[in-house]
């Protein structure tokens, strides 16, 4: 850990065409645990790297795109080998710099590793077809073949795993990447990064640009070389980006917000709905896009649900994210602090029930700490309940029954992923198939999804096509239709 640590304290730049190149200056990136530990001082790029970036994407991508498939297979393999052999460092990285506990960034690491080395199985099996035509004597071939030079655009809240899963798969089907992630947390890129640059990948196909998202995300996104954006962040900036992409024609992914439902029937295992529902709402510190903050509770069972929550908080350990024995570190910034106490406030204004939690911490260091907070007695009609909070603060809404547990779940904007704790065999399939939204769990959390299959949502949530798994060939592929005369 140490060497990894003591490379990131120093000044770190762009990587553009295979070179590490400095902006015009450099920001610090603080540990939101110890706001007296500085992570490292990272470049602010502008929209000159962009440019430079885009041209060195440009040049590379007919090579890399007719290149050997072979080649991109071992490149990601050896990436995905060597985060894999260094998750415990990467891992103590990104939990010094985001927030998460160690075996969650230690996770998530992992997820990053096996990411790489599934993309590396797939450049060997983008299959095509072969169809007869409807005229006699000729053939009909469909291929994919890659989109070209490619934007990704990522979040702060999984910084090393989000990467990942647009990173390989731009790679493996041929694409020239140029990725910006969030500022919040250039580390774990930047680590990244370096693993990249040393896996024998030609110089251009991947670059490095760092710097604020109104200048380098909105540069990235207008730039007339860049053939399609991956975004992944909040719904106002991705509803934007959304637009520039179809006034300029580019191919574009939008992962959004979540306010997701994680209803409790009467015939639940209240142990099980209690420890999922905690795991869903405040582990990661409630900053997942897959976080439930609306926990939908049958009458039956809520009053014995509400006090199993209020014991089951009681013991969630709030510390540094290094700290062994800690559950939940630190709020990522002050700015998320901010926000997620303001609505603690808004939620008690607006009448609910501040059954648990919601205060400010004073830890042994100086960081961005509050106890996970629990309304009771919520309305779905609550500001709480309808706008994404992305923190650990979560709101239980009493129903009648399953039908009216639903309707709840579905009222809302956003449609990412849906949770329902039952024994009851005919409520899940049912649920299965009428909530709206991308993923559904029953008796698991809300938050938490494989590595080989698609993520994404619908509504408000998300928009164009699945990341993940096979699915990914969708958005960094585009298909060519080929007649032959015999």
């Amino acid at each position: 850990m140490s060497k990894l640590l003591s490379k990131v304290s120093q000044q770190h730049d762009n990587l553009i065409n295979g070179e590490w190149l400095p902006g015009a200056s450099y920001s610090a990136n603080v540990n939101p645990s110890n706001l007296f530990d500085v992570v490292g001082q990272f470049t602010q790029g502008d929209a000159s790297h962009i440019d430079a970036a885009v041209a060195a994407a440009t040049a590379a991508f007919p090579a890399w795109a007719t290149g050997s498939v072979q080649a991109r297979s071992d490149a990601l393999d050896k990436i995905g080998t060597e985060i894999l052999a260094r998750k415990k460092e990467l891992g103590a990285l990104l939990a010094r710099e985001e927030g998460k506990t160690m075996p969650e960034g230690i996770g998530e690491v992992t997820r990053a590793g096996q990411i790489f080395k599934f993309f590396a199985g797939e450049c060997l099996r983008l299959a095509g077809e072969t169809l007869p035509s409807v005229r006699p004597g000729v053939g009909v071939e469909i291929t994919r073949e890659p989109v070209g030079v490619v934007g990704l655009i990522t979040p702060w809240n999984f910084p090393i795993a989000i990467p990942a899963w647009k990173i390989a798969p731009a790679l493996a089907f041929g694409n020239c990447v140029v990725f910006k992630p969030a500022d919040l947390v250039p580390a774990s890129a930047w680590a990244l990064t370096e693993i990249i640059s040393r896996s024998g990948i030609p110089a251009g196909v991947f670059n490095l640009v760092m710097g604020r998202g109104r200048v380098i995300g909105n540069a990235l996104v207008q730039h007339p070389g860049i053939h399609a954006i991956s975004f992944t962040g909040s719904t106002d900036v991705g509803r934007a980006i959304a637009l520039e992409c179809v006034k300029s024609g580019k191919k574009v992914q939008l992962e959004m917000g979540g306010k997701n439902p994680q209803v409790v029937l009467d015939d639940a295992d209240l142990n099980r709905a209690v420890e999922l529902s905690v795991q869903s709402a405040f582990y990661s510190t409630g900053q997942r896009c897959t976080a439930s903050s609306r926990l939908i509770v049958t009458e039956g069972i809520y009053p014995k649900f509400i006090e199993a929550m209020k014991l089951r908080m009681a013991r969630i350990k709030v510390g540094d994210a290094l700290g062994h024995d800690t559950d939940i570190g630190p709020v990522s910034s002050q700015n998320q602090l901010e926000q997620d106490l303001a609505y603690v406030a808004i939620g008690k204004s607006e009448g609910a029930t501040l059954a648990a939690g919601g205060e400010r911490l004073k830890l042994c260091t100086e960081g961005f700490y509050m106890s996970p907070a629990l309304f009771s007695e919520s309305a779905r009609t609550m500001r709480i309940n309808k706008e994404e909070i992305f923190g650990p603060v979560a709101s239980v809404i009493r129903v009648k029954n399953y039908e009216e547990a639903l309707d709840t779940a579905n009222d809302n904007e956003f449609g990412l992923s849906a949770g329902i704790a039952t024994t009851n065999l005919k409520y899940a399939v049912h649920f299965k198939h009428h909530v709206q939204a991308g993923m559904v769990m029953v008796n698991l959390p809300t938050a938490g999804v494989d590595y080989h299959v698609p993520f994404g949502g619908r509504k408000g949530s998300s928009y164009g096509p699945r990341e993940q798994g096979t699915y990914a060939r969708e958005f960094f592929t585009t298909v060519k239709t080929s007649y032959t005369m015999a």
